[in-house]
C-alpha cells in the first residue's frame, strides 16, 4: 500500500470512529508494527491489518445486525445476544467492500482479532496480540507482564490472553463466544499435555 495510501486511510477512519477508538486504532497499528519487526512478519500488512482492525467498530449495533444480514455475513446466537462482537466480521467485510483489502492475511487478521481461532496466522495472533496491549490500554489483568512476554513468544502470550479474558468474562462480565474457548484449548494444549493442576481455566 505504501506510506501516502496509509496516511490516507487514516483520514478516512479518522471521519469514520470515535476519538478514543481512533487513538486505539493508532496504537494498535504501531503496536502491529513493533510486533512484525519482532518476529519477521510484513509490517505492511501488520499495519494495514492494525489500522483497519476496528473499522466497523462505531457502527450502530441494530445497524451491524442490519449490514450483516444484508450481505449474508452469518450471525450466531452469541452475536445476537451480543452484537458488538460482529465488529469483527463486518469490519472484515468492510476491509474488503469498502478499502479494497483483498490479501487473505489481513483479512482474517481482523476477522479473528476479538475471539481469536486455533491455530491462527502469525499476523492473526500479532493484531490479536496488538489489540490487547497497545499503549493506552490499561486495565487489563496482568497486562505488565503480557506486554513483555509478547516480544518473547506470541504463541504463550496468545494462550495468556485467551485465560485471563475467558476468566473475566467467566466472572459475568460479557458474553463469551465459543471460538474463544476452542482458541484457548489449542493454545493451552500447546504448551500442557492435560489441563493445569489448579491453576488454569477450565473449558
Amino acid at each position: 500500500m505504501g506510506t501516502t495510501s496509509l496516511v490516507k486511510l487514516q483520514r478516512k477512519l479518522k471521519k469514520e470512529l470515535d476519538a478514543d477508538r481512533y487513538q486505539h486504532t493508532l496504537g494498535v497499528m504501531y503496536t502491529a508494527a513493533s510486533l512484525a519487526m519482532c518476529y519477521g512478519e510484513d509490517v505492511e500488512k501488520a499495519q494495514l491489518a492494525g489500522l483497519l482492525h476496528d473499522c466497523a467498530k462505531c457502527i450502530p449495533n441494530d445497524r451491524k445486525i442490519r449490514m450483516c444480514r444484508d450481505n449474508g455475513l452469518e450471525i450466531t446466537k452469541v452475536e445476537m445476544d451480543a452484537p458488538y462482537l460482529l465488529h469483527s466480521k463486518l469490519g472484515a467485510f468492510l476491509a474488503s467492500s469498502k478499502y479494497g483489502v483483498k490479501d487473505d492475511d489481513i483479512l482474517g487478521a481482523i476477522m479473528w482479532h476479538t475471539t481469536g481461532r486455533p491455530n491462527m496466522t502469525t499476523l492473526e495472533k500479532i493484531i490479536f496480540i496488538a489489540d490487547y496491549i497497545e499503549p493506552a490500554r490499561y486495565k487489563a489483568k496482568n497486562l505488565k507482564e503480557v506486554r513483555q512476554l509478547a516480544f518473547h513468544d506470541l504463541n504463550l502470550t496468545v494462550c495468556r490472553i485467551l485465560e485471563d479474558t475467558l476468566h473475566y468474562l467467566d466472572s459475568g462480565k460479557a458474553e463469551i463466544d465459543p471460538m474463544s474457548r476452542s482458541a484457548y484449548r489449542y493454545y493451552h494444549n500447546l504448551f500442557f499435555e492435560t489441563e493445569d493442576k489448579g491453576n488454569s481455566l477450565t473449558v
